[in-house]
């Protein structure tokens, strides 16, 4: 058994040497220009950051390197966000942070333009879901709404959900920004996005529009946003189900790391691969080099 574990040991190190003796994240003979990357257990665990999070993001700002922290947590505003993770010890700008709240909001604007849709929406959410709306031009009503959408909430209310129930039946299209079914709490799990979703479903009979991760469609709606090329640009999750089967569909580099909910032994399960397996970000940021870093050397 000590053999083992020093073979494994061993392992990790040529792993982590591996990693170091590259400078850069090249594909297709290009070097990775955007990055776009999940955020709880990637860059956060249980509020504390993961040792190497802020270097990597620094390393980011320092390269002059475009990136976006994607989560589908809908509660919260980038501001919010921003807050909170400061709190936990990183530093992310807000203009920098993509919700699954934001892209649901830049999806119905595109839906609306150019068409002969209406833009009344009947929301369950909080001001993550809200305040995107808004900003998208987006009226809010119980009274005639061209769509029902449906985000996460800390207390969902049995009048909004049959409220929402009866308005699809009227006609309003069902729109949600997650499939997460459980989200986390100090207690434990609690019914999320998902779970409601699927009770109003077995209610009307209609399956939503998940605009969230794994929906590629949350990847282009945030690389949109940076002027981002699929050629050049590498997702990092910690989600084989999500992170990397959407960054794959969406042509995108991925970047698997183990500081998460996945372990090694996960991955045999799934079809198909990542284009990195790394530990945690603290591996990646070794990779990262640009014009300012060539400079000092």
């Amino acid at each position: 058994m000590a053999d083992q574990h020093e073979d494994h040991k061993t392992d990790q190190r040529s792993d982590s040497d591996d990693v170091r003796s590259r400078s850069s994240v090249y594909r297709s003979g290009q070097e990775i220009e955007c990055w776009l990357t999940d955020m709880d257990g990637v860059l956060v665990h249980e509020n504390q950051p993961i040792p190497g999070a802020s270097e990597l993001i620094q390393r980011w700002v320092d390269t002059s390197k475009r990136f976006l922290v994607l989560t589908n947590n809908s509660i919260f505003t980038p501001r919010d966000l921003a807050a909170r993770l400061k709190s936990s010890g990183l530093e992310i700008p807000e203009e920098n942070i993509w919700t699954s709240a934001l892209a649901t909001a830049q999806f119905l604007k595109d839906q609306v333009r150019g068409s002969d849709s209406g833009n009344r929406a009947y929301t369950i959410g909080e001001a993550g879901l809200t305040t995107a709306l808004h900003e998208a031009g987006f009226i809010l009503t119980d009274q005639d709404p061209d769509f029902v959408v449906l985000g996460e909430t800390r207390t969902y209310s049995f009048e909004a959900i049959t409220m929402a129930i009866r308005l699809i039946l009227g006609g309003a299209r069902f729109i949600a920004t997650n499939p997460d079914a459980t989200g986390p709490s100090k207690d434990g799990p609690m019914p999320a996005t998902g779970a409601i979703a699927a009770l109003i479903t077995k209610a009307t009979g209609r399956e939503p529009y998940i605009v969230g991760k794994p929906n590629p469609m949350m990847f282009r709606s945030a690389m949109n946003q940076i002027d981002a090329h699929s050629e050049t640009t590498a997702m990092i999750g910690d989600r084989m189900d999500t992170d990397i089967i959407a960054g794959m569909e969406a042509g995108l580099h991925t970047v698997l790391v183990l500081s998460g909910i996945t372990h090694k032994d996960d991955i045999a399960a799934y079809p198909f691969r990542p284009n990195q397996i790394l530990n945690s970000v603290a591996d990646l940021k070794n990779q990262i080099y640009g014009p300012a870093l060539e400079h000092q050397n």
